[in-house]
């Protein structure tokens, strides 16, 4: 067989640690996947539709480092679009490649299927570039060179990237790779290293200080460093809801989760009083700010970003962030830096404890009807040391995000762009990109009825994730927000004891379990922990207008903003 172009593509790929490739199969990428089908480091993921495949791809990404779809043409990818902008957004490298038709066929304008029937060939690339690192409409002379620049762009800027592969061109004859793809370009200046050891140095000298991360220091590789720093100096630290877990949060060290007004008082004074404070990765959104309720002074701050830290109104650049956090760790320990004052979160929460008080003439607790409170209370006891644990942004993510996690566990979720229904496809990604960790899902019914139909491709390729679908009968988090009793969040009744069956799940595929009672989520609990061959799917039925407070609070200060003129 001749090495072509599709090969390159595929072998590329393979060398960055992607072992899977989602999508859907298209007349214009049926002759590509023959290529994968036959590449020995590379298997084909068919999922349900493009939406599905990129968020999969996305799950995968924030494991393996890098994730890959395939879509057809038009039709296809502007399907997976919205998944694409999604992992823009949230510095997630994915590699979108679209099976195109013929260099002749675009050269010729030819009005075909899946265009706009206008001959031009480029609307869709045109798209793709608003949400893409890079992108390249592959040549036969230049296909190499161009895969090579858009896997490097990605990886180097933690963003997405776009391959248009016409057909003829993924059976182009090519030369196979000559040396490995270098993606770890060194940015950092040593006059700038010196110059910001000199300052941190002295900006640190003395000061009580603490640390603040978030979900940047996981995307750019430097959780080890972060960890050595935080480790070293014995310094407390906080991370934002979204770099939840990225560091040991059974650490004495753990501060707790920061996330503006809303965070517990013992957080808030740690990070907010704290004479000297390490940002490392922040970003503040709104939903991850409590809607801008942070209170930060910035003049007592160093901000490391990804090719900059920043002292006060002092920039540093160019200087890598794992570079900042290596000097800092020296800076610290050399200017005697003190631990800030921290408390370390009680009762196995990281956000205020939201009691809930036992109603008069209760029956016994395990009997009672399941509450919120209750069941995020005691989700966390059940998890294994070593969970990739997917949350859909509602419910779930209010709910998980105030719960201490075990060391090794992950937290997965899209709190910026917050498109429903990402988790399910996700939790494909998260369990195929590691499958020694055991996925387990937090999704509510109405973002699970966007993406239900993945869990036909979960059950195909044997994998034993513990799903909780939390049938609370509509759009809980739009209810927080606005028209709590409006018809608009309501949504279809399903029979979730049957919906895995009617996705391919069998009694040796899937295990089906309902909890409407503490206790009854308890047993449900111990048996998906003693249930490892299968997947477990747990409907857990709760009221309609129960939510988690923390997303309570939240909805009310949402509603506020939104009524502002």
């Amino acid at each position: 067989m001749t090495y072509n172009v599709g090969n390159y593509l595929l072998d590329r790929l393979a060398e960055l640690g992607v072992n899977h490739l989602f999508g859907v199969p298209g007349d214009f990428n049926l002759q590509f996947l023959d290529d994968v089908l036959a590449h020995p480091d590379i298997s084909w993921v068919g999922n349900a539709n493009e939406l599905n495949a990129g968020y999969a791809a996305d799950g995968y990404a924030r494991i393996r480092g890098v994730g890959a779809l395939l879509t057809t043409y038009g039709v296809g990818e502007l399907s997976a679009i919205n998944a694409t902008a999604g992992s823009y957004a949230e510095n997630v490298p994915v590699i979108h490649i679209v099976g195109a038709p013929s260099l002749a066929a675009q050269n010729a304008h030819l009005r075909m299927h899946h265009t706009l029937g206008d001959g031009d060939f480029q609307h869709f690339v045109r798209m793709a570039a608003e949400v893409s690192a890079a992108t390249a409409v592959l040549q036969p002379a230049t296909a190499a060179s161009d895969i090579d620049r858009v896997l490097r762009d990605a990886v180097l800027h933690h963003k997405p990237g776009y391959i248009m592969l016409p057909v003829d061109v993924a059976v182009a004859a090519a030369a196979k790779p000559a040396a490995p793809l270098n993606v770890n370009l060194r940015v950092s200046s040593p006059s700038v290293e010196h110059e910001f050891r000199v300052a941190a140095t002295e900006f640190l000298r003395g000061k009580k200080t603490a640390v603040l991360a978030d979900i940047m220091t996981e995307r750019l590789g430097a959780t080890e460093n972060l960890r050595d720093l935080v480790e070293s100096t014995g310094l407390p630290f906080a991370t934002m809801i979204w770099g939840k877990s990225i560091l040991d949060e059974t650490s004495p060290q753990f501060a707790g989760v920061y996330i503006g007004g809303l965070s517990a008082s013992t957080t808030r004074a740690t990070v907010e009083e704290a004479q000297a404070l390490i940002l490392a990765g922040v970003q503040f959104t709104d939903t991850t700010s409590g809607l801008y309720t942070h209170q930060i002074d910035a003049a007592r701050t160093i901000t490391v970003d990804a090719e900059q830290t920043q002292i006060g109104r002092k920039i540093f650049a160019p200087l890598a962030f794992t570079d900042a956090l290596r000097i800092l760790k020296e800076a610290a320990l050399d200017a005697g830096v003190r631990p800030a004052e921290h408390t370390v979160p009680a009762h196995g929460t990281t956000l205020p404890d939201y009691g809930e008080p036992e109603p008069t003439g209760a029956p016994a607790c395990g009997d009672r009807p399941l509450t919120q409170q209750a069941l995020w209370s005691i989700i966390p006891s059940h998890l294994d040391s070593r969970n990739n644990v997917v949350v859909e942004m509602g419910t779930s993510f209010f709910g998980m995000a105030q719960q201490s996690f075990p060391a090794q566990t992950r937290f997965i979720g899209m709190p910026l762009w917050g498109s429903i229904g990402y988790s399910l496809p996700a939790l494909l990604g998260a369990a195929l990109a590691d499958e020694q960790a055991r996925g387990v899902l937090f999704i509510g019914d109405g973002s699970a009825q966007l993406t239900v139909q993945e869990l036909g491709s979960i059950f195909r390729h044997r994998l034993a994730p513990v799903i909780f679908l939390i049938n609370n009968d509509g759009y809980t988090i739009e209810r927080s927000i606005h028209g709590p009793n409006a018809a608009y969040n309501d949504i279809a009744t399903y029979d979730w004891q049957k919906i895995p069956a009617a996705f391919g799940g069998t009694d040796q595929t899937v295990l089906v379990l309902r909890a409407a009672t503490v206790d009854e989520l308890a047993t449900a609990c111990a048996t998906a922990r003693e249930t490892r061959d299968k997947a477990v799917f747990i409907e857990v039925v709760t009221d309609r207008d129960d939510m988690p407070q923390l997303l309570r609070d939240f909805g009310a200060m949402a509603a506020a903003i939104n009524r502002k003129e």
